[in-house]
């Protein structure tokens, strides 16, 4: 997959996740559509989170490229 294709994939999970958030909060759907939804999501945000993982890598990968500075190594705990 691209990078364009990647990106664009990520911010169309992004945007229907969003759009089964809200559903979800507004208590109108039906125990099933619920669930279904609440199962879509959960696909939809580890898509999303294997984007970003593979994004955070290739960030890695060039900034340790960059004239053999040291870097820290990010940690999200600490930036929070």
């Amino acid at each position: 997959m691209s990078r364009k294709t990647s990106v664009r994939h990520f911010e169309e999970n992004l945007s229907e996740l969003d759009i089964l958030v809200t559903q979800l909060e507004s208590n109108q759907l039906s125990l099933e559509d619920a669930l279904k939804a609440f199962e879509k999501g959960v696909k939809l945000s580890q898509e999303c989170q294997s984007v970003l993982t593979q994004a955070e890598q290739k960030v890695q990968i060039l900034l340790e490229k960059q004239d053999g500075e040291h870097l820290e190594t990010f940690d999200p705990e600490l930036n929070s």
